[in-house]
């Protein structure tokens, strides 16, 4: 038995897999291929899409299907295929015309499996989403976009980073509350409603999370314990309910789990080359 064949790992992309600047920590990648080979089963679990994995897919070695949307889908790279979804349960047309109603000082986008949509003109969004290497359409009523499995609303877009979303003044920062508390009680009976950065709100199915998605397909592979690693409040589900959880010591939810050194400094390769050991030799 290989060393780590027990073992499904699972890891938040922004911010814990990368730095601050979205680049990705070579000793992350080290120790990611080091677990593969060493019989461990890999994947990261995020709440980006298909279409915006694409700006990692051939950096990040995977061995599992990728844990997306929150945990709304788990997609397999190597056969180009869902293994698993999740849809939002209500009339996605009808949604977008709402929320356009409700916000129109913000930018409404569904995410698609092949793209991200929008519905009204926004050259900051298309230069965003060409930046972030998304591929992206504009949409009207009738279009068949597969799967409603998320969609969200972003603030003003005045910089072509995801890093920067994370960022806001406290007048942005109050508009954003506003707008996730209407949501909520717009569709709080049907979709789990949060704040993905400080301009940014997901919305996805009920019961849907990182936590959920990943048990699933803990199951499905016949892992026996899973660890699971991320950084920020739409983490928690999936450190609070999983065997073992980390975080980076520059976590925004760190004080509440086991540190590992700074995300930019590799946090995925201390809890691969430090944190599994220990619990292997535990569980031995």
């Amino acid at each position: 038995m290989a060393l780590f064949s027990d073992v499904l790992l699972t890891v938040d992309y922004d911010r814990t897999l990368t730095a601050p600047d979205s680049s990705i920590p070579e000793r992350n990648l080290e120790a990611i291929r080091y677990f593969i080979d060493n019989g461990g089963a890999f994947t990261v679990n995020t709440g980006r899409s298909v279409p915006m994995t694409k700006v990692f897919r051939d950096k990040v070695p995977v061995n599992a299907p990728l844990l997306l949307y929150n945990g709304s889908a788990a997609y397999d790279l190597g056969r180009g295929q869902l293994e698993f979804c999740h849809e939002i349960q209500l009339d996605m047309w009808e949604t977008v015309h709402n929320c356009m109603a409700l916000f129109p000082d913000l930018t409404v986008e569904v995410q698609g499996l092949d793209a991200h949509y929008r519905f009204a003109e926004n050259p900051a969004w298309d230069a965003f989403s060409d930046n972030n290497h998304c591929a992206r359409g504009f949409a009207k009523r009738g279009d068949d976009l597969g799967p409603f499995l998320k969609f969200s609303l972003y603030g003003e877009i005045r910089d072509v980073t995801v890093a920067s979303l994370f960022e806001g003044s406290e007048e942005e920062r109050r508009r954003m509350d506003e707008a996730e508390q209407q949501l909520k009680q717009r569709f709080g009976g049907s979709c789990e409603v949060f704040r993905a950065a400080a301009r940014i709100i997901d919305v996805h199915a009920k019961g849907v999370s990182k936590g959920r998605a990943a048990r699933e397909l803990q199951r499905r592979l016949g892992r026996k314990i899973l660890v699971c690693v991320g950084d920020a409040e739409n983490d928690l589900p999936m450190l609070l309910d999983i065997d073992y959880a980390y975080c980076p010591a520059d976590g925004i939810v760190a004080d509440r789990f086991e540190n590992v050194c700074k995300c930019a400094d590799g946090a995925v390769a201390d809890v691969v080359y430090e944190k599994i050991p220990e619990i292997l030799k535990k569980d031995a």
